[in-house]
């Protein structure tokens, strides 16, 4: 059977931040010492974007939420101002 990198992707969903994160440093820290083969080096750039990926999905969650909770004191400050008839 042959790895289509299915496992690889429905792997990585299940991922952390920090679990991606973790993963990806090694990934990098293996292609940065070198000694792999073509094969392998593309292996693991491939499993680096899937990481990145991850990564980037857990960080734009981040940013809205905190975007919305900066929102939040805003909008409640703008409507407290207006009475209800």
């Amino acid at each position: 059977m042959t790895d289509d990198g299915t496992a690889a992707v429905a792997e990585t969903g299940t991922l952390g931040y920090e679990q991606a994160r973790d993963e990806l440093i090694e990934v990098v820290r293996r292609l940065e010492a070198g000694g792999t083969t073509l094969e392998e080096s593309l292996a693991l750039w491939e499993r680096g974007e899937e990481l990145a990926k991850v990564c980037r999905h857990w960080l734009e969650g981040a940013r809205a939420r905190l975007d919305a909770a900066l929102a939040r004191p805003q909008e409640e400050s703008a409507d407290g101002g207006e009475g209800s008839d």
